[in-house]
């Protein structure tokens, strides 16, 4: 949406601006605000996150590993435990159907907190991640 407003911003510029040096230097300037302000949020998201991990209470801190923890026993029934429960009953109960567990949102949540745990092994690296809980 911000992109669609550009155009007709620096074309104004046109009319008000005689200076092709400062005209121009105003277009960039408009054109790349939209990334300083994601560059901007995303910093501020990241500062929040880290502060939110350096909490001793279990409910803040503790928040990534329980959701770590769904999606590992999401994953551990859907690709082990399933598996073995069809071919069980389809040999000793074929009339039973076994509900399937939809994994798209598992999958996009534990690859996003895949990246999490990258970073996690980065602060360990570097000797500033916390060792437990207080």
């Amino acid at each position: 949406m911000l992109q669609a407003l550009i155009g007709p911003v620096t074309g104004l510029l046109d009319k008000f601006i005689e200076d092709k040096d400062q005209k121009a230097r105003l277009a960039h300037d408009i054109a790349t605000m939209s990334e300083k302000h994601m560059a901007e949020a995303m910093a501020l998201n990241a500062q929040a996150n880290i502060e939110s991990a350096k909490s001793s209470s279990l409910f803040v801190a503790g928040a990534r590993p329980a959701i770590m923890w769904v999606c590992c026993l999401g994953l551990l029934t859907e690709y082990f435990i399933m598996p073995l429960a069809r071919w069980g009953t389809a040999i000793w109960a074929p009339d039973i159907m076994l509900p399937e567990l939809s994994t798209e949102g598992l999958m996009t949540l534990t690859l996003s907190l895949l990246g999490l745990g990258g970073l996690r092994s980065f602060e360990k690296a570097k000797g500033v991640a916390r060792e437990n809980m207080k």
